[in-house]
């Protein structure tokens, strides 16, 4: 059965987070990608120089094996000569191109995702060979193959925190493209307007008729008549 660990459940998140963001209908404006710093950029230099130097060591070291020469049974001489032949084809083709896979994108998710697991599965079949080698090689074989187990554990311990790193800093940018995602959506939703046919006729205003104007009153009292003067004959 498979088992995934806290730092896989959390590349696993941030991986199909991204995912159902990138298969969204909606189509959101991204902002270019910012560059990698260069403390990051020095950071992984440094890891991929150091895990180059264990994986040429180890391959030294493994041919230095005489598992032929051992004092155990046939079963076990193949088991480990299996083990042996399949560290070697990991550090001389899987290992080369997962490397130059980080340096093209440094703080890619997956890719360092990958490299974890692949020093992960190094380091359990290394384990099992330099078991047997502390129990039926040399003391100096033994002592050769531990050295180089360290430096595999300490690779995949730098690689694990480093991937932890990315992903938690991933969380931040995914809030960021679940927030434009909704912006996108609410604005290309179109608003719908709702007509209510049942609601009655707006009252017409009513007009009022301006009053006719009244007639003047006449006067009450009547002028005294005029006086004529009498003619002299």
């Amino acid at each position: 059965m498979l088992q995934i660990d806290h730092r896989q459940a959390i590349v696993l998140s941030c991986w199909l987070s991204l995912t159902s963001l990138s298969m969204a209908p909606v189509a959101v404006a991204q902002a270019p990608a910012p560059a990698v710093s260069y403390s990051s950029v020095n950071e992984l230099n440094q890891m991929l120089g150091n895990l180059q130097q264990a994986s040429q060591s180890t391959l030294a070291d493994l041919g230095h094996l005489r598992i032929d020469k051992w004092k155990t049974d046939s079963g076990t001489k193949r088991q480990t000569e299996a083990d042996v032949e399949s560290i070697q084809k990991n550090l001389q083709n899987a290992l080369p191109g997962i490397l130059n896979e980080l340096k093209a994108s440094p703080e890619n998710v997956a890719q360092t995702f990958k490299m974890y697991r692949n020093l992960d599965a190094l380091f359990d079949v290394m384990t099992s060979v330099a078991e047997s080698t502390g129990a039926f090689g040399s003391k100096d074989e033994f002592q050769s193959l531990n050295r180089d187990l360290g430096a595999i554990q300490d690779s995949r311990h730098s690689f694990a925190d480093r991937m932890d790193r990315i992903a938690l800093a991933k969380e931040t940018e995914l809030g960021q493209l679940r927030t434009a995602l909704q912006t996108a959506r609410a604005e290309a939703t179109p608003k719908k307007t709702v007509v209510d046919d049942t609601a009655p006729p707006p009252k017409k205003p009513v007009t009022r008729k301006k009053p006719a104007p009244k007639p003047p009153t006449p006067s009450s009292q009547t002028p005294p008549p005029s006086s004529t003067s009498p003619q002299q004959h």
